[in-house]
């Protein structure tokens, strides 16, 4: 939102148009810091929202996404490489910074909101940014119509999505129910017979609860699929440096392959790296994936 009250989009413009069709009471949050880059600002406001959805006991975030955002959406992530999950775009529902964010509009076309806003003499607001050549989403937004001649019209790449979401949805169960077997092997390993635990079994479980250990034959026998987003969850789970970036846990699941055909070869089967706060280890034909230790901090001599 600007702070420029001759602006279109400015803060007290949005509150009195807020006012005028809803009757409901506006306020007005003001966004320190996260500027500049897109996805930067996008984050401060989404924390910002969640943090005023919450101090009011409100449970979802809604947003005015469209039909074009997420066929636009879809485009960017695709010329960036995303897997499946990427190209799923936008979800109809989820869960971000402790509330729901949903998006109502996503099935509607941009050009049919605004009909209906006309339509009903409600006023409305064109952010200018959305035109500023200078950001990707803009310049996608130019090609939109060569695009359309093809056949990649909104409705069609909004479709595609969908479908890439209900693919990337069943994937999703598939890996669940991995996850499941490995720790019913693990388990197995661990304690044959499932009877009465030593002392020696609880100190064990004990440790498992700060790490994900893979039993290293039964997890490479899976699709390469199931394999990366096991290892996604992992790692997102216990590390402490933000999401894992899907490149380079293709790299690190190439490497764990290549310790493997190591084992085959008569070789020793071990192997540890860091990605993302994590720590991955492939010892003794198991993989353990937990926090990695904290980083050594290097002070410059005098």
């Amino acid at each position: 939102m600007s702070d420029d009250d001759n602006s279109p989009i400015s803060a007290q413009n949005a509150k009195r148009l807020f006012a005028d069709w809803s009757g409901v009471p506006a306020i007005v949050l003001a966004v320190s810091g996260g500027t500049g880059l897109p996805a930067a600002a996008r984050a401060a406001r989404y924390r910002l929202l969640a943090q005023a959805a919450r101090a009011h006991g409100a449970t979802h975030v809604l947003t005015a996404h469209t039909r074009d955002d997420q066929a636009e959406t879809l485009l960017m992530r695709m010329l960036r490489g995303s897997g499946i999950a990427g190209l799923a775009a936008m979800a109809r529902e989820s869960e971000r910074e402790g509330v729901l964010l949903a998006r109502p509009l996503l099935n509607v076309s941009k050009s049919q909101l605004i009909a209906t806003l006309r339509k009903a003499k409600i006023d409305f607001a064109d952010d200018p940014t959305n035109r500023d050549l200078n950001f990707t989403r803009p310049r996608i937004r130019t090609l939109m119509p060569l695009l359309a001649t093809e056949g990649g019209d909104v409705k069609n790449l909004a479709r595609l999505a969908s479908r890439l979401a209900r693919a990337n949805a069943a994937v999703e169960v598939l890996v669940d129910g991995a996850e499941r077997y490995l720790a019913l092997m693990g388990r197995a390993a661990s304690h044959p017979g499932f009877g009465a635990k030593t002392a020696k079994a609880k100190t064990a479980d004990a440790k498992t609860l700060d790490a994900k250990i893979f039993d290293a034959r039964a997890f490479a026998a899976m699709p390469e699929e199931i394999r990366l987003r096991l290892l996604v969850r992992a790692i997102d789970r216990f590390g402490h440096e933000g999401p894992a970036e899907l490149g380079k846990v293709e790299t690190l699941l190439s490497a764990l392959d290549r310790a493997a055909a190591e084992k085959t070869a008569g070789r020793g089967m071990r192997l540890k790296q860091t990605l993302a706060g994590a720590l991955v280890s492939l010892i003794d034909g198991r993989i353990r994936v937990e926090p990695a230790p904290p980083r050594r901090r290097t002070t410059s001599k005098p």
